[in-house]
């Protein structure tokens, strides 16, 4: 015991550094990583938040955003400029760029590559000295034979090549893979001539391939879809993609700013589809392979993932340009000089909230969670509660400025559920129920008062919507007397003001809940909550709070808390009532937030991104309109009524908009955090001398539980002397001698 207690005590006393010794003091940035690893980080997958440290580092899209400048501006990144589309009738004839969407048939876009861009060291591109790939094609690993080779580190022999523009054509036909989850099938399938088309194609020639074998089995033959041309990409010349769009989408250019436009190499395919890969982890889900200016070299699901500087990555330059501020803040002093500057990085999943925050004000993260813009809050709520704790801010100089950006979380339902949905036939259902469960929404979209939600937990506050676009984003209401949703809200001198619980109550009572209570057969109504995430301490008073909200008009709340592969299984089966879900921006125009309350984007019919699952001819109707007009009267006319809709219907509660402030140390420079930039690893820099300095004043050793247990050790010491001398002069009757 004694022995147990001085570990203890001695533990106190020493460097509580969770690094390997030596690694803060090279050219790394430690992160941590929310709750689980990654999902997805093959880019045809890959469309979960998680997931972006990685993908956005590794893989490099046609565009991306403008690093400083705002409004965001679209820049090319492995194209080598942003195209404009140029207009054919229906009889390919050409067109003015300022024509009708209506006599637009297509919208031809002419993309050039960037000439030289190279992939990163990679086993699928090795070639022996004849010129064959060594580890598939014409060199097939045979069965049995990938040994104890897990990564692709664990290869022998790498190599490279350039970069095609056949590669971003390879990366568009893969959308309509069988193999894996292709989220954005259904948009693209919509836009890009013939490419619901080649889906069906590529389910025929797939299950041709697979014919015979077993179907339970992890490995399949490869899909090679260099064999099936696609109408709508073709790579007319070897730097130059091009791209046919059905009719006019102006936000056909947005898309191209994410993972789903990376180049895609056919030789990634060719080695990851081999007996044994998919076994023991080896695929691009878990391995990318990418052309952007990081690689990863270390996955451990669920602990701990590294990238490293890809050495291959093409020539990038940190911008000149920004906001009339950016100067003063110092975010152009690196101006001209090559990218990335950090040559690793470090990223732990961390399961609550209070070890990455702790680690975060010992100065051992570098960034608190690298590719969020929430977690700042956190610490700006903690400076008004304490000024103590406002001093240590302040003093180690964390970055923590607040700002609103585009993103919005919510409740929502089902819509595809009998109690409080449309039911499987949706629209088409019986109108009475349609509209008793409408008012059930309603009601709980009352209840939830997402005013107190912010004042209850001001880490997480945010400004309570009403409609589904954020301030930011073209078309939003939200702040304007015009804004304010009806069903929730009423005007009251100028406010906005939260309908009082009585107006729910009849609305419960029309629904046909009176007292929360089944008018038909008297039983109480009870829904099903599911959240994608464990209820950990941080997250239980959340989920207890909203259970109260249900509970003012007597709704049970069954709780069903999953990790998020387990969340999106349910919502793919159906299997689902009403849930918690946020949305970050893909790009700046309100059709990227409309989108999902469209009946195409349903997640579990189509596998797309209306979770919600809900479906509205009209609402469809509308949105195919405002998707085609150029910002202006009309366009905001059309997005009115949309928005009046979605308040009617109530498939959302609509939520809040979160305010944005991450967390920097004072030595992470350039870091000007924003949703839409999401491959900012290449432009952060990193000064290793200031953080080990900080780092040694913030962590000085604890010495006095030493001297604490050396006080403890000497009586123990002397306390056992005493004993022993006692015993010594007493004689077996227990008398003590002279």
């Amino acid at each position: 015991m004694a022995t147990g207690a001085a570990a203890a005590l001695l533990g106190a006393g020493c460097d509580n550094n969770p690094w390997p010794k030596g690694e803060a003091a090279t050219n790394t940035m430690f992160s941590g990583v929310i709750e689980s690893s990654p999902r997805h980080l093959d880019s045809t997958a890959s469309y979960w938040n998680n997931d972006t440290p990685f993908t956005f580092q590794i893989y490099e899209p046609l565009y991306g955003y403008h690093y400083l400048k705002r409004p965001f501006e679209l820049i090319p990144k492995s194209a080598a400029a942003v195209a404009r589309p140029r207009y054919v009738d229906k009889h390919g004839q050409p067109l003015p760029a300022d024509a009708p969407a209506e006599l637009v048939a297509e919208s031809i876009y002419d993309v050039p590559i960037r000439p030289g861009m190279r992939y990163q060291p990679h086993p699928a591109f090795a070639v022996d000295a004849q010129g064959r790939h060594r580890y598939h094609t014409g060199n097939p690993i045979r069965p049995g034979a990938l040994g104890k080779r897990r990564t692709p580190l664990d290869f022998e022999h790498t190599g490279t090549r350039e970069v095609v523009a056949e590669d971003f054509v390879y990366a568009l036909k893969r959308q309509a893979t069988t193999r894996i989850t292709a989220p954005i099938f259904s948009v693209f399938a919509e836009y890009l001539v013939g490419l619901r088309e080649y889906g069906e194609l590529i389910k025929r020639e797939d299950a041709a391939l697979r014919r015979g074998l077993d179907p339970a089995s992890p490995d399949k033959p490869f899909l090679d879809f260099r064999r099936w041309p696609l109408a709508g990409a073709s790579a007319p010349g070897k730097h130059l993609l091009r791209m046919r769009i059905k009719g006019k989408y102006p936000q056909w250019s947005y898309w191209m700013s994410m993972t789903f436009s990376a180049p895609v190499p056919w030789e990634a395919d060719a080695f990851y589809t081999q007996p044994g890969m998919a076994e023991v982890g080896l695929s691009a889900d878990t391995w990318p392979v990418g052309s952007g200016p990081y690689m990863m070299t270390e996955y451990i699901k669920d602990r701990r993932h590294v990238m490293v500087r890809n050495p291959n990555f093409r020539s990038d330059l940190y911008p000149c340009e920004g906001e009339p501020a950016d100067e003063a803040a110092g975010w152009l002093a690196d101006c001209g000089k090559p990218m990335p500057f950090i040559d690793r990085m470090v990223f732990t999943v961390e399961r609550e909230a209070l070890p990455r925050q702790g680690k975060f004000r010992q100065g051992f993260y570098d960034v608190e969670v690298f590719e969020r813009v929430d977690t700042g809050m956190e610490y700006l709520v903690g400076m008004q509660d304490s000024e103590e704790v406002r001093r240590e801010y302040l003093d180690k100089g964390f970055r923590l400025d607040r700002r609103s950006d585009v993103n919005s979380y919510f409740i929502a339902f089902n819509m595809l559920d009998p109690v409080v949905g449309d039911g499987p036939e949706g629209p088409s259902g019986p109108a009475a129920q349609r509209e008793r469960n409408r008012k059930l929404r309603q009601a709980i979209s009352i209840a939830i008062d997402w005013e107190e939600y912010s004042k209850v937990f001001p880490k997480k506050a945010g400004q309570t919507a009403m409609g589904p676009l954020p301030p930011g984003i073209k078309g939003s209401r939200e702040g304007t007397p015009e804004g304010v949703n009806p069903v929730t809200h009423r005007l009251v001198d100028g406010q906005a003001q939260r309908r009082p619980i009585e107006e729910a109550r009849r609305l419960m009572a029309e629904a046909g809940y009176p007292d929360g209570r089944d008018a038909r057969t008297g039983k109480p109504l009870v829904l099903n909550y599911d959240v994608y995430y464990p209820p950990t301490p941080e997250r239980k008073p959340e989920i207890d709070w909203v259970v109260r909200q249900f509970n003012k008009i007597d709704i049970q709340v069954e709780v069903r808390a999953t990790d998020n592969n387990q969340f999106q299984d349910k919502v793919r089966k159906g299997q689902y009532q009403v849930f918690w879900l946020g949305w970050l921006a893909d790009y700046p125009d309100p059709e990227n937030f409309l989108f999902l309350m469209t009946t195409s984007a349903g997640k579990t019919k189509y596998d797309g991104e209306n979770t919600s699952n809900y479906a509205n001819p009209e609402y469809d109707r509308l949105f195919d309109r405002m998707k085609v007009l150029p910002d202006g009267p009309e366009r905001q006319q059309v997005i009115d009524q949309m928005v009046a809709i979605v308040q009617r219907d109530a498939p959302w509660t609509m939520g809040f908009f979160p305010w944005s402030s991450a967390a920097a140390q004072p030595w992470v420079y350039n870091f000007k955090p924003a949703i839409l930039v999401r491959d900012h690893g290449r432009y952060l820099r990193l000064d290793v001398p200031q953080r080990l300095a900080a780092m040694a004043t913030w962590n000085h050793p604890v010495w006095w539980p030493l001297a604490l247990l050396g006080a403890a050790v000497v009586a123990l010491w002397l306390g056992a002397r005493r004993q022993l001398k006692r015993r010594e002069r007493t004689n077996a009757r227990g008398e003590v001698l002279a």
